[in-house]
């Protein structure tokens, strides 16, 4: 028995052991880290045991993976197993957390708030009972240390403690969906790599999840979370069932770079190994992505906040009530863009397009046809190369109105009418799906990307300039149609939330795949899954199933072997000091972040001193 172990039942009261309950964030949240402050210190202080002063750090030291008997006990569901199932347990991971306002921070915790406040499938006893059984649901989510926090987060914010993140994040996830979802959120240490502009896993993310929490893994960015870290045995071997969510087309952020060819081969082949070694199955929010073979279907399983459909139930309520009048909706204003300002998410082809709008606005002029001078575009948003940008627009005299970074909810962008979104790297643009809701004309590219939303009225897709320049046309003259309420559906996280419980079925019916995108299906199905799934096994050859099960052993070894070895992790841009995990969250401080030999060079934002540590910002 370890020294820390016998402390612990020495006195079990210590809040400076890691044992005990996990402290509650507010109502809703639960918080696992390590560095944790116990908020049950006082009332250990009234019990009499020993509690910290105020003024004196939390405990920071490992939690104990083996502090009761039900941390110890994986819950007995098979691979085969119905997700909607009364008592499973999800634990959704991810690669970012708020208030770093991004994709893969963002939709992750939409979906663990959908998830836990869905009803699952009770029997007719149940039902009897009038019994609401909800399902178990956990965030994990990277802790990043001060000096990446005031790099990362808006306005240099950074806090402390684990848990004044997390009450952050259930903060405004309440107030967007307009309940408090009970979700347990967890910490693993995150670096935030300057070369990449993404955060990367210090340490094993899986002994950083009691074993109570390992049943369904839903690995938001599976390749993204694997490419250093894989764990001492890998995902699948620790939990009865892994889905992976691909969010970005890094091939095409590869094709971008110098030597582009090559880059885009080497990590098209590196990401479908992490998937196939450590998911059972992948799905694709989009085509946009890279295939990844028999195990992944493509399914948008992403939703829109409620508050962004009360934006367009009232508009459509409106035009409803003042229909016979033909009073107009509302919209002051005509086009907007709503991105970080990088390059890659589609600067270049917004430049391109207004630009040769404007022309055909000048030709027009000029045949003294009237109307605009030049198309107006408001951009909100902010990022690493907010710079250049507006010097290329300067340059090409394409005036542009740089608003800098804003909600999407915000008041003055309620005002726009057109909504652009040529950008050809999105998986699924969230905002496009935001401005839908909110009853806004989308005018986007033809592209697997924009597949889903291209089903929607409103939507507006183009495959050349002169398609373009016909539907801005069109657009500014008319208003867009209010959206019924079966469109509006199709864009809940209740339905997002129904699409990814069928996808999460394995092994895959194909019969069934092809009809998930576009609603929600129907659970009329349910009766007969379970002979589905012995059919499908029964054509499921085993020749094939052996191939891949001894080329998915082979894969992990080699994995795990390299990214043991600190040298080869430094070169390949894993970080250095990034294998183990620190032992204590709240003091740890480590160097500034250097990329690998393939990497872009770091950010000058450490040239800078964007990541002193001088004062508090907080």
């Amino acid at each position: 028995m370890s020294q820390q172990r016998k402390q612990q039942q020495k006195n079990p009261h210590n809040p400076s052991g890691s044992g005990g309950k996990p402290p509650k964030s507010g109502g809703g949240a639960q918080v696992i880290s390590d560095g944790s402050r116990s908020r049950s210190a006082t009332k250990n202080a009234r019990s009499g045991g020993t509690s910290p002063s105020p003024s004196s750090p939390p405990s920071t030291t490992n939690y104990n993976k083996n502090k009761d008997k039900q941390d110890i006990r994986r819950p007995r569901f098979k691979v085969t197993d119905d997700v909607r199932l009364p008592n499973r347990t999800f634990t959704i991971v991810t690669t970012a957390a708020l208030p770093w306002m991004t994709g893969t921070s963002v939709n992750p915790l939409l979906r663990a708030a959908y998830l836990a406040n869905t009803r699952t499938e009770k029997d007719e006893e149940e039902r009897e009972k009038e019994e609401e059984i909800k399902r178990k649901v956990a965030l994990v989510v990277p802790w990043l240390p001060k000096c990446d926090q005031r790099q990362v987060f808006p306005k240099r914010q950074s806090f402390n403690y684990p848990e004044e993140q997390a009450e952050a994040m259930m903060e405004w996830v309440t107030n967007r969906v307009g309940f408090r979802p009970d979700v347990e959120v967890l910490f693993y240490p995150g670096r935030y790599a300057t070369d990449k502009g993404s955060i990367v896993p210090v340490g094993d993310i899986i002994e950083r999840i009691p074993m109570r929490l390992r049943d369904v893994a839903i690995l938001e960015e599976p390749e993204h979370l694997n490419w250093f870290h894989c764990g001492r045995k890998g995902w699948k071997q620790e939990f009865n069932l892994v889905v992976g969510i691909i969010h970005t087309n890094y091939l095409e952020y590869a094709r971008r770079e110098e030597n582009g060819e090559q880059k885009e081969a080497f990590i098209r082949g590196l990401n479908f190994t992490m998937c196939r070694i450590y998911t059972h199955k992948v799905i694709k929010l989009s085509d946009a992505v890279q295939d990844f073979g028999e195990d992944a279907v493509t399914v948008n399983v992403h939703g829109v906040s409620r508050a962004f459909l009360d934006v367009g139930k009232r508009r459509a309520d409106f035009a409803k009530e003042n229909e016979k009048s033909g009073e107009r909706l509302g919209f002051s204003k005509n086009c907007y863009f709503i991105a970080k300002v990088v390059w890659a998410k589609g600067y270049h082809e917004l430049l391109d397009v207004v630009q040769e709008y404007n022309k055909s606005l000048a030709m027009k002029k000029e045949e003294k046809e009237g109307g605009l001078e030049y198309l107006p575009v408001s951009v909100f948003g902010d990022g690493d190369d907010l710079w250049d940008v507006k010097a290329e627009c300067r340059t090409r005299k394409i005036p542009l109105d740089f608003k800098g970074r804003l909600d999407h909810l915000d008041k003055s962008i309620d005002d726009f009418k057109i909504f652009i979104n040529p950008s050809l790297s999105d998986v699924v643009a969230t905002t496009t799906a935001e401005a839908l809701a909110m009853g806004k004309f989308v005018i986007c590219a033809e592209h697997p990307s924009n597949a889903f939303f291209a089903t929607f009225e409103n939507c507006k897709t183009y495959a050349s300039q002169e398609d373009f320049n016909r539907i801005m046309d069109e657009c500014l003259r008319t208003e867009p149609k209010p959206m019924d309420d079966v469109a509006r559906a199709r864009l809940t996280w209740e339905a997002a939330t129904s699409r990814l419980l069928d996808a999460s079925e394995y092994p895959i019916r194909r019969d069934n795949a092809s009809s998930l995108s576009g609603s929600s299906s129907s659970r009329s199905r349910s009766g007969t899954r379970k002979g589905q799934h012995n059919q499908t096994a029964v054509f499921f050859s085993p020749l094939k199933w052996l191939r891949k099960r001894a080329s998915c052993i082979l894969w992990r070894a080699i994995h795990m072997r390299l990214t043991k070895s600190e040298a080869m992790r430094v070169v390949c841009g894993g970080g250095a000091g990034t294998l183990k995990s620190p032992k204590n969250l709240v003091e740890w401080c480590p160097d500034y972040w250097t990329g690998g030999a393939f990497d872009r060079p770091p950010s000058i934002a450490q040239d800078l001193g964007l990541f002193t540590d001088d004062g508090d910002t907080n």
